[in-house]
């Protein structure tokens, strides 16, 4: 597993097309929202944060990457039976940070694709965490271990999402 430094000049930016900008965040917001009710294993991944990291990775822009971060967690707050605004805020940080290490990394391999997505998983759940106690006084409890398991999840299924996802990308 390689992970290599790119200079400005090496980086690669990629763009999608309107049906794929729009219509994957909605199928992973739909999916999120509705399957685990019928099953309750897949509570443990969070395909809308796999879809913020993938979209800011590739785009590399750290306006766009906070943007996305944060309609897409906005929708999933009004979607779910959670507070307006706490996975807007977790995912609008998770937004900036990967497009702004997509600009210094070449994230196209799995390794690092792996790595960055459990990173980030744990970043979310980390400002999730703190915003939920500090700001909205929520009780919650934190567990490294299962912070770590679902993470690794989320990573795994993450890399297999994005390698299907890369085919919809378009070069600028």
């Amino acid at each position: 597993m390689q992970i290599t430094y790119t200079s400005g000049e090496q980086v690669e930016v990629y763009r999608f097309s309107v049906p794929v900008t729009v219509g994957v965040p909605l199928l992973a917001l739909f999916l999120q929202a509705f399957v685990p009710r019928r099953f309750p294993l897949f509570s443990y991944l969070d395909l809308p944060l796999l879809v913020t990291i993938f979209f800011a990775m590739a785009r590399r822009s750290p306006i766009s990457g906070l943007l996305t971060g944060a309609v897409i967690g906005l929708v999933q707050d009004a979607l779910g039976h959670h507070h307006i605004g706490l996975f807007g805020i977790a995912k609008t940080v998770v937004g900036f940070l990967a497009s702004s290490l997509g600009v210094k990394l070449d994230v196209e391999n799995a390794g690092a694709r792996l790595l960055v997505t459990l990173g980030f998983y744990l970043v979310h759940g980390v400002v999730y965490f703190t915003v939920a106690r500090g700001m909205v006084n929520m009780a919650l409890n934190w567990s490294w271990g299962r912070s770590i398991l679902a993470g690794l999840a989320n990573a795994v299924l993450g890399v297999m999402l994005y390698f299907v996802l890369d085919k919809f990308k378009q070069r600028t």
